[in-house]
C-alpha cells in the first residue's frame, strides 16, 4: 500500500464511507461545524427546509457572529438575532458575538476545539486558518453546512497534495505572511487548484503558531481546498493551553505522494507586499517604497493575532501616525484583546494615533469599520486584495505583515520598517 500524506490520514481516522486517497470520494464525519452569521442564517433555512428537527451534536457546533457584528444595519442584527436564536432553540452552548468570542477561525483554537488530526467544517472559505494546528478546515456552501448541521457528515472529493518543505529561519521583519505571499508568488492563486497544501520540514519549529495561523489562513488564497501544518512540541502545547486534549500529532509517510513539491528557505525571505489586485502579485516591499497609502489596516482572522499586535506596537512606540493617514487595528478575539491591553499594547497603538476597534471581519471585506472610499489606498494585514475587496471597486489594497503595515502608517507610504527614522534616545 502507497505511504498517505497528512490529508488523507485525517480524511482516512473521520471516514464513515469510501477510501481516502487523493482522487476518490468519501463520507466524512467532522469534529466541529462551525457558521458565522453571514453563513449560518442561509443554512438554518436549508436545515429546516429539509424537515430536520434537530443539530446531530449541539455540542460540535460553534456559531459566531463576527462579519457583521457589531451589527451596523438592521439586516445585519436581524441575521446575528436569527443565528442567536438558532443557538437558544438547539441547546447549542457556542455561540460568540462582541464581548464574548471574536473572528471565528482564531476564537475556534482558544475553545480548545481544534488539534492533531481535527476536521472542521464550515461554511467560510478561511476554514482552511485549522491547517495551522495539524488539522484540516474544510469550507463548504451553506446549503452543504446544513446537511452537517442535520447529520453530522457530508461527502467530499480528496484532493491531492503539494508538499511545501520549509527550512532555516525567518530573519529581521519577516512573519508568516511572507511564507505565504512567496508561496503564491510562486505557484499563482490557482496554483493549488483542488490540493491541499501540506507545509512540513525542519523550517516548522521556526513558525510560531500565530505565524502558522497566517500562512494557513491564506492556502485558499493559492486555490487550495485545504492544508495542513505538521504537528510538533509547538502545537501540542498550544492544545494544552487551551485544554485540549492530548493527541499525537499526524505525520505524512516517508513514501506518501504528491502531486508537487515546493522547498522554501525562511532565511533567504526578505518583507514582501502582495499589489492589487491579486495575492499572487507579491514583490519585495523595497519595490513599492513611496507608495502612498490612506488607510492601515492590522486585524484579521490569522493576522490579528497578540504576536501581530507586538509587532505593530514595536514599530509604533515612541512614533505618530503620519498626518492624513487612518490607521485602524483589529485584536482578532476577546481574549487576544484583553491580553494586549494588559501588556501595555493598545496603549501604545492608541498613543501613536490609531483607532483600536472590538473583534470584527467588517473592514476586511468591505463591510464596516473602515471600508475604503474611490480613489483611497490601504495597507492591510488581511488576506485578499481584489478589486473593492475593502470598499469602493476604484480603491486598492495592498496586503503585508504588521511591520510593514504599521511602519507604512508612520511613514505615511509604503516602506521597510529598517527605512524609518531611528529615534532618538530617551533623555
Amino acid at each position: 500500500m502507497a505511504g498517505q500524506t497528512i490529508t488523507e490520514k485525517i480524511l482516512a481516522a473521520h471516514a464513515v464511507e469510501g477510501r481516502a486517497s487523493a482522487g476518490e470520494t468519501v463520507t466524512v464525519r467532522p469534529d466541529v461545524v462551525l457558521l458565522n452569521d453571514v453563513s449560518g442564517p442561509l443554512a438554518f433555512e436549508g436545515f429546516e427546509r429539509m424537515g430536520a428537527t434537530r443539530p446531530f451534536d449541539p455540542a460540535r457546533i460553534v456559531l459566531v457572529a463576527d462579519h457583521f457584528a457589531p451589527a451596523p444595519n438592521v439586516q445585519a442584527a436581524g441575521a446575528i438575532r436569527m443565528t442567536r436564536q438558532f443557538a437558544e432553540r438547539h441547546g447549542i452552548a457556542h455561540f460568540y458575538e462582541p464581548g464574548n468570542g471574536g473572528i471565528e477561525h482564531t476564537l475556534l483554537s482558544e475553545l480548545g476545539m481544534v488539534g492533531h488530526g481535527g476536521i472542521v467544517f464550515g461554511a467560510d472559505s478561511h476554514t482552511c486558518t485549522a491547517g495551522a494546528f495539524n488539522a484540516l478546515g474544510i469550507g463548504f456552501g451553506s446549503t452543504d453546512l446544513a446537511a452537517a448541521l442535520a447529520m453530522g457528515r457530508l461527502w467530499m472529493r480528496v484532493p491531492e497534495s503539494i508538499r511545501v518543505e520549509l527550512t532555516g529561519r525567518p530573519g529581521p521583519y519577516v512573519a508568516g505572511k511572507d511564507v505565504i505571499l512567496e508561496v503564491i508568488r510562486r505557484i499563482g492563486s490557482d496554483g493549488a487548484a483542488d490540493a491541499s497544501l501540506e507545509f512540513g520540514g525542519p523550517g516548522v519549529a521556526a513558525l510560531s503558531m500565530d505565524a502558522r495561523m497566517a500562512v494557513a489562513n491564506m492556502a485558499v488564497e493559492a486555490g487550495a481546498d485545504t492544508c495542513v501544518f505538521e504537528g510538533d512540541e509547538q502545537s501540542a502545547a498550544r492544545q494544552a493551553h487551551f485544554g485540549a486534549a492530548a493527541t499525537v500529532p499526524v505525520m505524512a509517510d516517508p513514501e506518501a505522494r504528491y502531486r508537487a513539491r515546493i522547498a522554501i528557505d525562511l532565511g533567504a525571505l526578505s518583507p514582501l507586499v502582495a499589489k492589487p489586485p491579486s495575492p499572487a502579485g507579491g514583490v519585495p516591499v523595497e519595490a513599492l517604497r513611496g507608495q502612498r497609502v490612506d488607510q492601515v489596516y492590522i486585524g484579521n482572522c490569522a493576522n490579528g493575532t497578540i504576536t501581530d499586535l507586538r509587532q505593530a506596537a514595536e514599530v509604533l512606540r515612541g512614533r505618530q501616525v503620519a498626518p492624513g493617514v487612518r490607521l485602524v487595528v483589529v485584536p482578532a478575539t476577546q481574549r487576544i484583546w484583553r491580553q494586549a491591553l494588559a501588556e501595555g499594547l493598545l496603549d501604545m497603538l492608541a498613543a501613536a494615533g490609531a483607532a483600536v476597534s472590538t473583534p470584527t471581519c467588517g473592514a476586511c471585506f468591505g463591510g464596516h469599520m473602515g471600508i475604503l472610499a474611490a480613489g483611497e489606498t490601504a495597507v492591510a494585514t488581511t488576506n485578499r486584495n481584489y478589486r473593492g475587496r475593502m470598499g469602493d471597486p476604484d480603491s486598492q489594497v495592498f496586503l503585508a505583515n504588521a511591520w510593514v503595515a504599521a511602519a507604512a502608517a508612520v511613514a505615511g507610504e509604503i516602506v521597510s520598517p529598517e527605512r524609518l527614522p531611528a529615534l532618538e534616545a530617551a533623555a
